[in-house]
């Protein structure tokens, strides 16, 4: 993978490097077919004009590449979240805060990024514009997930040093642990989410993708500008519990393999590592059974739009908001206290443990000829995505914070590390990613 933005702030402020040599070199990439379908609308001469502003090495990103998913309003620019439903929509009249706070950081926005339609999927799979090709090394193209697909090949390709994105069941951590990237997800109130359109206004949460920890605390940093509290304490000061209900179950070999050998690894580092039962995760089946928020929340929005347009879209993104036509006002409030109820049971669960560990997602990517479009692949695509989803949205869910990490071996595909706590537990949760990375690099 490319050197991560720390590293590349080093040598540009000791002279070895410059923004616009950075800016030349992000846009090659994002012009080569490692990016296929990755930008829907490109802005390499701003971005250019950024890198020669003067004293922008001073600034905190320095004039670097960032992108920003379609999801985002950025001032003159239609914001149509990958679908072809929204592209005559006026241009927005202002930046979203999370994109003026990465341009006042000193962020070159080279492009606006590839997405799910309406970030409704956790796979990546987009029929409008293409599917960005997952760039681990492979003999087959996959999935990069989603929906956050296309900020997260910008990343790992060396396209971009922070993918802007969102989070909503999973749309960071899912492509991050495909792609072999980091994807922190912040406490949801943290960042916030004007000018972002909306899939869910309960579990929204707005984030990115970078290529280390260290570069993901930084992005916290300006996005939600709030220092983090770095600690000295080693790893073996924090208690960290495995969950063991749901989470771990159907693991595929490669994910499973990458799991142990983590765990193993982290034990003989002097971690402490205890199984917790954590069995109020099997409660959430029938909690969303639903449809859970996205469905009716999705649906509030775009009830106008699909009275007209719903041909236009993916159809399967279409079935899953119509769902939420299906919901009912008192489903909707006795949902909203079911959710309530259960973030006082887990947070009681987890009392005493700084952490908890799991498998980011089940499975690694899969090839996206077995899920493309078409209606002999519903069923196999909705399958996936379940899985897919089935970690990571119950940290949405409990309005936690989580972060995913590489744990694979060089030779095997991506595989991340979920590290995530209850709601404002964001800065235990990054030193600890932060120790437990430094010590997979070296397995």
């Amino acid at each position: 993978m490319s050197p991560d933005l720390h590293s590349t702030l080093q040598r540009l402020r000791s002279g070895q490097t410059s923004p616009t040599a950075q800016i030349e070199r992000a846009i090659e990439v994002a012009r080569s077919d490692l990016c296929r379908h990755t930008f829907l609308r490109p802005a390499f001469d701003s971005a250019r004009r950024v890198a020669l502003e003067p004293g922008i090495v001073k600034k905190p990103l320095a004039g670097l590449a960032v992108s920003v998913k379609d999801l985002f309003d950025v001032a003159g620019q239609t914001t149509s979240a990958g679908s072809v439903v929204l592209q005559e929509a006026a241009p927005a009249s202002a930046d979203s805060p999370a994109v003026a706070r990465l341009r006042g950081a000193g962020a070159a926005l080279i492009g606006r990024t590839n997405m799910v339609e309406f970030a409704f999927s956790g796979v990546g799979i987009n029929p409008h514009f293409g599917t960005p090709v997952n760039p681990c090394r492979s003999d087959v193209d996959r999935v990069p997930g989603g929906s956050s697909s296309g900020a997260a090949v910008s990343v790992a390709t060396g396209a971009a040093f922070i993918g802007l994105g969102s989070d909503t069941g999973g749309s960071i951590r899912i492509p991050a642990a495909l792609t072999g990237t980091v994807g922190f997800k912040s406490t949801a109130r943290l960042v916030p989410t004007e000018g972002a359109l909306p899939l869910s206004s309960t579990l929204d949460t707005v984030c990115a993708l970078t290529r280390s920890v260290d570069d993901a605390i930084l992005a916290h940093e300006i996005l939600a500008q709030r220092w983090v509290t770095r600690s000295p304490a080693p790893l073996a000061d924090y208690r960290l519990g495995v969950a063991n209900t749901l989470m771990l179950d159907g693991l595929d070999p490669t994910v499973a393999r990458a799991w142990q050998r983590s765990l193993e690894t982290l034990r003989r580092a002097g971690a402490r590592i205890d199984d917790l039962a954590l069995s109020e995760i099997g409660e959430l089946q029938q909690i969303q059974a639903g449809g859970g928020f996205s469905a009716p929340e999705s649906y509030a929005w775009h009830r106008h739009l699909l009275a007209g347009k719903a041909a236009r879209y993916d159809p399967r993104v279409a079935t899953r908001i119509q769902r939420g036509a299906l919901t009912s006002a008192s489903d909707y409030i006795e949902l909203g206290a079911a959710r309530r109820r259960w973030i006082g049971a887990m947070d009681r669960a987890m009392q005493g443990f700084d952490a908890i560990l799991s498998p980011t997602v089940a499975l690694v990517a899969p090839p996206i000829a077995e899920l493309a479009p078409g209606p002999e692949r519903d069923e196999a695509f909705f399958r996936v995505n379940a899985l897919l989803l089935r970690n990571t949205s119950v940290i949405n869910m409990l309005d936690g914070c989580a972060i995913s990490i590489p744990c694979h071996a060089g030779d095997e595909l991506p595989v991340g590390l979920m590290i995530w706590a209850g709601a404002l537990g964001d800065d235990r949760v990054l030193n600890v990613a932060f120790q437990i990375e430094q010590l997979l690099a070296k397995q």
